[in-house]
């Protein structure tokens, strides 16, 4: 599967943004989804994923309460909605999939497919 990811942008601290990450080449609803941000001169650390169906959300713990992720199976696209916005945000933000349906998985090698990347920055 091909993954394409977009809207990134700056923003102001406590301002929000949509993250989108359309996928391609196979079949979408088969992968668990998620996203992944790097931070500079840092490793690459798990943000959400989302189940098969999207009913199930898992979140890492800096960033509950504040990010949602969604997806929409009929157009092959997953969302990082992204509210309450702080500098430590500042990454550059992968959108990723893997196959089976455990979508509780946070390590970056137990997700098989990547997209590019999207910049999102934060200021203060």
């Amino acid at each position: 599967v091909q993954l394409q990811a977009s809207g990134g942008g700056l923003v102001q601290a406590g301002g929000s943004l949509r993250l989108s990450c359309a996928a391609s080449g196979s079949t979408f609803s088969r992968y668990v989804m998620g996203w992944f941000h790097q931070a500079p001169g840092k490793e690459r650390e798990f943000v959400a994923a989302t189940s098969l169906s999207g009913r199930g959300t898992y979140y890492s713990v800096s960033v509950k309460g504040r990010f949602t992720i969604a997806r929409d199976n009929a157009k092959n696209t997953v969302y990082l909605q992204m509210n309450s916005l702080k500098p430590e945000d500042t990454a550059v933000y992968y959108c990723v999939a893997r196959s089976g349906n455990d979508f509780t998985r946070a390590n970056a090698y137990e997700y098989d497919y990547w997209g590019q990347g999207t910049l999102v920055t934060v200021s203060s």
